[in-house]
């Protein structure tokens, strides 16, 4: 595999750690990609977004205000997607307009995000999955074209994922044949869209539905906010930007009202349900159901996210550590390099495996989308349900897994990781905000927490029930499992224990109904067991799904390769039942000894792994234009690098700063 362009020689002991790999990298990146062909569009792809340096900034994009990010992230958009459009588009093809690989590069122009990311993201699938064909060929050419630019408008100041309490309407008029949308409140202002701020001139708008005088739920209209030549807002709209936050300092995140705001009614999107031009509300029998289908696309395509920005995360705190040394083990002798210290491998490594298992469910739960949406549209739902139940607890065990192992890369990199130009503190701010949007951490958990008690009470009936829950028909009436302190033992014991946090989630909402509670607040009051009864089942998901499409795809590899992939797998299970002991202890017959042979076994794969850790983040295949980072080039001249960017600040610019003769000199001499 060829190394990323650099200006500086390789860093000896990265140099040296690469020697150490004994498994081929470019084998792994084909596995990570889907294949050799998919690999080498990519590169084509990344060559032609990359190769002419438009991606680079002068001034560090952490050096600018607020203002000044915002203005330079629009300039880079519209590069970046004339790019898109003009080259890129003719190798990956207008299907795949929101191809994971364009994702990548579009990471190396912003090191937070683009004002046009959810134009993609959310505007475009919105269109695509709610339209009729009439509006898909008014709309969807010009959205794809970027004649247009668009946000997705769902989110409310005082509604998040409750999407029945939102309370922006938009009301029938049958005489003029237009919809009527309308702000009532402060809280029903939109709020949080990417993009609506000050770049968009479109949004898909939820809003209650009113027609002949009766409410029919949320609906999505395609509605202008802002004159195409002038961009000011239009008349009747109120829209700005909502204000400094955590991350997403680039992008224009905003808030939406109306005021009596009209548009055609044609503009309601009309695939699953229609108004007639005399207010005649029609609705296809699985409105709902299908209205939801599309909203699980974010979902489902977050998951894969994670695994991206772990990657990032773990290629950059791993090659580090190997040339930052510190410590002296030993009198007169140099000091080690902090990668061979157990607790940085520990930190570490589990970020390596997590990436990968991430990215294998993604490419699993993706194909289940695909399955499911094909049999949508023969008018079959049933399997609908299950898939709104895994995008729900792997987006939000995804997001929350990845927060955490990110922040661990940070502390990894001691205060350098603390420095913006290390990029950490971006991936974790940037993640820090998946774990929310599009269906917060708990909420998410709750939903699939109802489609498991579902099941348990048609495993516990006898009925069948669908395979990522298969395992409860072994469950329903077993106690504790005997512990198999193997991998494939571990799965089983996770499986109990997924098993017995739903089977005692029933038993307290039941309990709690005998005692004279009715159901909701008995489901309320077993909320904190149905949390972790979902989590429980989701790592079921993750650690059986790996497990198995690392074993289909290592049948035909070489067997180093077969070798450390086998060891990564392990890596992960044995790291989650020694965070899980006291589960493994309540639903499993686990004692001292296996938990003594546990940890052992977890220090052998620490040290297994530690010989091939550099290759491993390698086959990731991330371009420093991608990493944006000091410490984790290709090259492992971090030090050098550090200094670079530290001379870019603009507090650099001028040897004294106009602040010491006007603040600081007139204190000192205390004439201020």
């Amino acid at each position: 595999m060829k190394a990323n362009k650099t200006k500086y020689d390789v860093n000896p002991d990265l140099a040296k750690e690469r020697l150490k790999c004994n498994f081929n990298i470019e084998e792994v990146t084909f596995i990570i990609d889907g294949g050799k062909e998919k690999t080498l569009q990519r590169k084509k792809i990344e060559d032609i977004a990359l190769n002419n340096g438009d991606s680079l900034d002068e001034v560090p994009e952490e050096c600018l205000s607020i203002k000044e990010r915002y203005e330079n992230a629009v300039r880079k958009s519209c590069i970046y997607s004339n790019k898109v459009r003009r080259e890129m588009l003719e190798i990956t093809g207008i299907e795949n307009y929101a191809s994971p690989v364009l994702r990548r590069t579009a990471d190396a122009f912003f090191k937070d995000i683009s004002p046009f990311m959810l134009h993609l993201g959310m505007f475009v699938p919105a269109l695509m999955g709610q339209s009729t064909p009439d509006q898909l060929a008014e709309w969807l050419p010009k959205a794809l074209d970027m004649q247009i630019i668009g946000a997705y408008a769902q989110t409310e100041l005082g509604h998040g994922t409750f999407i029945r309490g939102l309370e922006t309407t938009a009301t029938y008029d049958p005489e003029k044949e237009e919809f009527v949308l309308h702000s009532p409140t402060l809280t029903s202002y939109k709020w949080w869209a990417g993009g609506l701020g000050t770049t968009a001139n479109h949004c898909v708008v939820m809003a209650q539905l009113y027609t002949k005088g009766e409410c029919h739920g949320t609906h999505l209209f395609i509605v202008q906010i802002r004159d195409l030549d002038t961009h000011m807002p239009l008349n009747g709209i109120k829209v700005g930007e909502i204000g400094p936050r955590m991350g997403f300092s680039s992008a224009d995140n905003g808030f939406l009202g109306f005021n009596q705001f009209r548009i055609p009614r044609e503009n309601m999107l009309m695939k699953h349900a229609k108004v007639e031009k005399d207010g005649t509300y029609v609705k296809s029998a699985r409105h709902g159901k299908l209205t939801y289908g599309t909203m699980v696309f974010v979902r489902v395509t977050l998951v894969s996210e994670m695994s991206f920005n772990i990657s990032k995360a773990a290629t950059i705190a791993v090659r580090y550590s190997a040339v930052r040394r510190q410590s002296e083990l030993r009198p007169n002798e140099p000091e080690p390099q902090i990668l061979d210290y157990p607790t940085q491998q520990h930190k570490l490594f589990i970020c390596i495996a997590t990436a990968h298992a991430f990215q294998l469910t993604a490419s699993w739960l993706w194909n289940t989308y695909e399955v499911v949406m094909a049999d949508m549209k023969k008018g079959n739902v049933d399997a609908l349900p299950e898939l709104h139940a895994l995008s729900s607890c792997l987006k939000a065990v995804s997001t929350s897994d990845a927060l955490s192992h990110i922040e661990q890369c940070r502390f990894a990199c001691g205060g350098h990781g603390y420095m913006l130009s290390s990029n950490l503190p971006f991936l974790y701010s940037f993640v820090a905000a998946t774990r929310t949007y599009e269906g917060d951490y708990t909420v998410l958990l709750l939903q699939t927490a109802r489609f498991l008690v579902k099941a348990w009470e048609q495993a516990e009936a006898g009925k069948g029930v669908t395979q990522t829950v298969s395992y409860l028909n072994q469950s329903a009436n077993s106690k504790r499992v005997n512990w198999d302190n193997t991998h494939e033992g571990i799965i089983k014991s996770f499986q109990a224990i997924a098993a017995g946090k739903i089977a005692q989630c029933v038993k307290s909402i039941r309990d709690r109904i005998k005692s004279g509670m009715d159901y909701e607040d008995a489901w309320l009051m077993t909320t904190v067991q149905l949390v972790g009864a979902a989590e429980a089942h989701c790592r079921v998901i993750i650690l059986s799904t790996f497990s198995s499409e690392i074993r289909g795809m290592t049948k035909t590899t070489s067997p180093e390769l077969k070798q450390v992939l086998n060891q990564v797998v392990e890596l992960y299970s044995v790291y989650w039942a020694l965070e899980t002991l006291s589960d493994l202890l309540q639903y499993t017959t686990i004692n001292q000894e296996d938990v003594d042979s546990l940890r052992v076994w977890y220090e052998e794969l620490l040290a297994q792994l530690r010989p091939n850790a550099v290759g491993l983040v390698d086959a990731f295949d991330l371009k420093d234009e991608m990493l944006q980072s000091t410490l984790g080039s290709y090259d492992g001249r971090a030090y050098e690098r550090l200094m670079e960017e530290a001379l870019k600040s603009p507090l650099n610019a001028e040897p004294v700063n106009h602040t010491f003769h006007k603040y600081l000199k007139p204190f000192l001499r205390g004439k201020l």
